[in-house]
């Protein structure tokens, strides 16, 4: 595979020392636009029209749908196929959270080949794309925050942020940007490739055939609520609480590490998102394997890599110093706790 150079038409992603400030070279307030298309006219975007992939649209549409029918099988379910549908939601989010986001995207800390395989798998239950391009594309968030690189750019509103993104094509900036970062590393992980590969196959077993088949198979539950309830809002919301660490923990909230930057602190993502919510935090320090301060606070996914680490399968977790992080609150900060 190829090595780690660069050549003079790469950008290597360097997340230790990543100092993009969200909204450098893009004008218009921070609360410009309003529900993804008001706010000033977005720089480069004069006379370029994103077209609407109504394909997405509609199949979003109808997985909305039937999970707001999901609902009204709750009642009607057995108590283990309500806990089996939560803890298959767990380890969809810890696929995204432990797998693609701190372990692939960041590098900040090294997973052996079993735990690797474990969190490929938890990451086609969560069929929010491959670890290889949620890899790249969540690279190019970072490095490109709060402009048209950034695949959901929050400085279009809240629904785009949300869930508009996925309603229509990249922007023609993300789609250049993201060739020019150097992903060699992720290709040459071969559970990555492995996934990509195969990755129709893994999400339907991992996606809708086990979270359906194990309570009917087991415990005798229904294969209808099965499959809406383990598989259909399950899934449903685990795209939600992810998407909210887009919209809402870029819009809502405190920054006390760096208030140039529109990532905030918000305690609710947090519950849902099993820790991914401290995120002014994280964009000021993406390096750090626990995306937040060390404390009582709460973070899941934290506390899953601390205990990978304790079992020998996870090493070289990465971390913010106090120091720095002290000295990072005092120059940048908002003043806030």
């Amino acid at each position: 595979m190829p090595g780690p150079a660069v050549d003079a038409e790469k950008v290597p992603f360097r997340s230790a020392k990543e100092e993009i400030r969200a909204g450098v070279g893009v004008e218009g307030s921070e609360g410009g636009g309003g529900g993804g298309g008001g706010g000033r006219e977005r720089p480069g975007a004069r006379g370029h029209r994103q077209d609407i992939v109504w394909r997405n649209v509609f199949l979003m549409s109808l997985l909305h749908l039937a999970a707001v029918y999901s609902l009204v099988l709750i009642p009607k379910a057995q108590a283990f196929t309500l806990l089996w549908a939560y803890f298959c939601f767990l380890l969809t989010a810890l696929g995204v959270t432990a797998g693609a986001h701190r372990l692939w995207s960041h590098r900040s800390y090294k997973a052996k080949l079993p735990l690797r395989i474990f969190l490929a798998a938890a990451n086609s239950m969560a069929f929010q794309n491959d670890i290889f391009e949620w890899s790249r594309d969540h690279r190019v968030h970072h490095k490109y925050s709060e402009t048209d690189a950034d695949p959901h750019n929050a400085r279009r509103g809240f629904f785009f942020s949300h869930i508009g993104w996925l309603f229509v094509r990249k922007h023609r900036d993300v789609i250049e940007k993201g060739r020019k970062l150097d992903v060699t590393d992720l290709l040459a992980d071969p559970v990555v490739r492995f996934q990509r590969k195969y990755y129709k196959i893994t999400v339907v077993l991992m996606c809708f055939v086990v979270p359906t088949l194990v309570p009917w198979y087991i415990w005798g539950e229904s294969l209808w609520n099965s499959y809406f309830l383990a598989s259909i809002l399950r899934y449903t919301i685990s795209l939600n609480v992810t998407w909210l660490v887009n919209s809402v923990a870029h819009m809502y909230g405190n920054r006390p590490y760096d208030k140039h930057i529109s990532p905030r602190q918000n305690p609710l993502v947090t519950l849902g998102a099993i820790g991914e919510g401290f995120h002014n935090y994280h964009h000021t320090f993406p390096f750090d394997y626990s995306a937040s301060e060390f404390g009582l606070n709460f973070n899941p996914t934290t506390w899953f890599i601390d205990f990978m680490c304790w079992l020998g399968l996870a090493t070289d977790r990465k971390r913010a110093t106090k120091q720095m992080i002290e000295a990072r609150k005092a120059r940048t900060g908002d003043g806030s706790a």
